[in-house]
């Protein structure tokens, strides 16, 4: 078996499984949402601008961590769809203010209970202590690492 750079065996070093299960989480979702016609790019479009009605196509492209050529015509096809509508922005002109439709919403609301669905499956081994903290330990984490990224900014 190989090693992490810590020595530990592959299968139990912490940032390998916080990958693993990161990727294992995303391969049962898209599993159990192909049906629905949605990509996990244009899923992540509805939560984001779910979280943030009236985001920028630049503000969405920075929560999804792609440029903004790539925002533009994932938003494009999804306009298309009838999924997305772009609003001018009232004090400035350039900026269109981006809104799910009635259709998306209704989309998002599904596929959310999918999606807590999955991750109720993926922590079903835990009872309901060890589950609450490990959702503490892991907002821990999270927040060290924004304020790492915040710092490195």
């Amino acid at each position: 078996m190989s090693e992490s750079p810590s020595g530990a065996p592959d299968d139990s070093y912490i940032g390998y499984m916080l990958s693993d299960v990161a990727r294992l989480m995303r391969t049962v979702f898209d599993r159990r949402v192909r049906q629905s016609g949605l990509t996990r790019a244009q899923w992540l479009v509805l939560t984001r601008l779910h979280r943030r009605p009236g985001a920028s196509q630049t503000e969405l492209a920075e929560m999804l961590e792609i440029d903004r050529a790539s925002a533009g015509r994932m938003i494009d096809r999804m306009q298309r769809k009838g999924w997305i509508e772009r609003r001018p922005d009232r004090a400035d002109r350039r900026i269109n203010r981006l809104h799910l439709t009635r259709e998306a919403r209704k989309v998002h609301t599904r596929l959310w209970a999918i999606a807590e669905a999955t991750v109720d499956d993926a922590l079903s081994s835990l009872d309901a202590r060890e589950r609450a903290q490990f959702t503490r330990l892991t907002a821990r984490v999270k927040g060290r690492l924004q304020s790492l990224a915040g710092a490195e900014s």
